[in-house]
C-alpha cells in the first residue's frame, strides 16, 4: 500500500471514530459561526430595551411615592418587565423563523454544500445541528436574555430609588424575579419549544425543497388550501387549525392574558400534555424532519 493511501485510510479511521456528540457540537458552532443573528437578535432587542427603560427611569420615584400611598399601583411595576421579556421571545421567534427558513437553502445557494458534503458528517446529523438552533439554543440563549435583562432593570431601578431616598425593597418583593424567571422557563419549553414544533419543521422542509423564495414556499401551500376550502366547502376549518397553532399554545397557561414572567401565574402541564394538537403536531414535525434529510441526502445545489 502506498504512502498516500496509508494517510487517507488513516484519516478515514480517525472520522469514524469521532464520537457523535463532539461532532454534534462542531456542527453546532458552525451554524452560530455562519448565523450571527442568532445571538445578535435577542442581544439588540434587550439593549434597545434597556436603552428605552434607562430614559424612562426618571419617571420611577415619583411613581413609588404613589404606589407607597395606593398599594394597588405597585403591580404596575411589573409591567414593564413583563414586556421586555415578551419582546425579546418575540425577536427571538422571528430569528428562528427567518433561520430556519434560510439553514438548507443557504448552503444550496451559495453552493457551501459541496464542501460540507465533502466532510465525514452525515446528512441526519447536519440537519439535526440545523434544528437545534430554533429548538434549543434560540430558546436557551433567549431565556437568559430575559433572565439577564430583568436583572439588570432591576439594579438600575434599584440604584435610582436608593439615589432619591427610597428603598428598593418593595420593589424586589413585588417583581418576584426567581419565580417569574421559572414561569418563563416553563413557558419556553411549553409553547416555544414543543407546541411551535411543526412550524420549525415545516419551515426547514420548505428550506431544504424550495431552490429559492423559501418564504413565498412556506405561505402559499397553506394560503392556497385555506382559500380553496373556503371556495369549494365554504367553511374555514384548516385557517381556524392554523390559528390554533399559533395561538394555543397559550393553553399552558392557566390564566389567559398574562405573561409567563408574572409570579400570579398558574400553569397546567397535565392538560397541555392531553392535548391532541400537541401530539400530532409532533407527528407533522418528525415527517418534515426525515423528508428534510432525505431532500438534503438527494440534492446538492442549484
Amino acid at each position: 500500500m502506498s504512502a498516500g493511501a496509508s494517510a487517507m485510510e488513516g484519516v478515514r479511521e480517525t472520522a469514524r471514530t469521532i464520537p457523535g456528540t463532539e461532532t454534534l457540537y462542531w456542527c453546532v458552532r458552525r451554524e452560530l459561526w455562519e448565523h450571527r443573528a442568532v445571538y445578535i437578535g435577542p442581544v439588540a432587542a434587550a439593549g434597545v430595551f434597556l436603552f428605552g427603560f434607562l430614559i424612562g427611569l426618571f419617571r420611577l420615584p415619583h411613581q413609588m411615592r404613589e404606589a407607597i400611598a395606593d398599594p394597588a399601583k405597585m403591580k404596575h411595576f411589573g409591567q414593564s418587565y413583563e414586556f421586555a421579556a415578551g419582546a425579546i421571545m418575540v425577536v427571538a421567534m422571528i430569528v428562528q423563523i427567518f433561520y430556519c427558513m434560510d439553514a438548507l437553502q443557504g448552503e444550496r445557494r451559495d453552493r457551501s454544500i459541496l464542501f460540507w458534503k465533502s466532510l465525514p458528517v452525515s446528512d441526519l446529523m447536519t440537519v439535526l445541528s440545523k434544528a437545534s438552533i430554533p429548538f434549543v439554543i434560540l430558546p436557551v440563549l433567549s431565556f437568559g436574555v430575559v433572565v439577564v435583562t430583568g436583572f439588570v432593570m432591576l439594579v438600575m431601578s434599584s440604584v435610582v430609588l436608593a439615589l432619591s431616598g427610597l428603598s428598593p425593597g418593595p420593589l424586589w418583593t413585588q417583581l418576584g424575579l426567581v419565580q417569574g424567571a421559572f414561569g418563563l422557563l416553563y413557558h419556553m419549553v411549553m409553547v416555544h419549544i414543543l407546541w411551535y414544533a411543526p412550524i420549525y419543521g415545516w419551515l426547514l422542509l420548505i428550506s431544504a425543497w424550495a431552490r429559492r423564495a423559501a418564504l413565498l414556499w412556506a405561505v402559499l401551500p397553506p394560503l392556497g388550501i385555506g382559500v380553496l376550502e373556503r371556495l369549494v366547502f365554504g367553511t374555514s376549518h384548516f385557517a381556524m387549525w392554523v390559528q390554533y397553532r399559533f395561538s394555543a399554545g397559550m393553553e399552558a397557561q392557566a390564566m389567559p392574558g398574562t405573561m409567563p414572567i408574572n409570579p400570579a401565574t398558574q400553569f397546567t402541564p397535565g392538560r397541555f400534555f392531553e392535548t391532541p394538537g400537541l401530539w400530532l403536531g409532533w407527528m407533522v414535525t418528525v415527517v418534515c424532519f426525515v423528508l428534510a434529510v432525505r431532500i438534503r441526502r438527494n440534492r446538492e445545489a442549484n
